[in-house]
C-alpha cells in the first residue's frame, strides 16, 4: 500500500499564492489517480481537485477553477497542489488521497489512502 504525507501549509493573506506537496511511499504513483481533499472546521471533507494516473486529465471542484492546479510527478512519487489567488475560505485541513482502483474522483469514499493533513490558513 502507498503511505502519504502532505507538507507545504501555512498562513498567508488573501491573494497570496502556496503549494501543498504530497509525497508517496511504499507504492509507485503511477498506480493511482490522486486528489486533494479539504476540512474545514464544522463542515464535511470536500473535494478540491483530481488527477488521472497518467497526468492526461485533471478535475476541480468550480470553487477553485482557475486558481488551483494540480499536477503529479510520477518519476518523483509527488503530487502538487499550487493554490493562487487565495480566498478565507480556502483555510481547511488539506489532505492527500490515493486510489488504484475505480472510482468517482469526487467522492472521498472512493479512496482508499489518505495523508495526515497540512492547515492552510488564509488571513482577510
Amino acid at each position: 500500500q502507498v503511505q502519504l504525507v502532505e507538507s507545504g501549509g501555512g498562513l498567508v493573506q488573501a491573494g497570496d499564492s502556496l503549494t501543498l506537496s504530497c509525497a508517496a511511499s511504499g507504492r509507485t504513483l503511477t498506480m493511482y489517480t490522486m486528489a486533494w481533499f479539504r476540512q474545514a472546521p464544522g463542515k464535511e471533507r470536500e473535494f478540491v481537485t483530481g488527477i488521472s494516473r497518467s497526468g492526461a486529465s485533471t478535475y476541480s471542484a468550480d470553487s477553485v477553477k482557475g486558481r488551483f492546479t494540480i499536477s503529479r510527478d510520477n518519476a518523483k512519487n509527488t503530487v502538487l497542489l499550487q493554490m493562487n489567488s487565495l480566498k478565507p475560505e480556502d483555510t481547511a485541513v488539506y489532505y492527500c488521497a490515493a486510489e488504484a482502483g475505480f472510482l468517482r474522483v469526487y467522492d472521498r469514499a472512493d479512496y482508499s489512502f489518505w495523508g495526515q493533513g497540512t492547515q492552510v490558513t488564509v488571513s482577510s
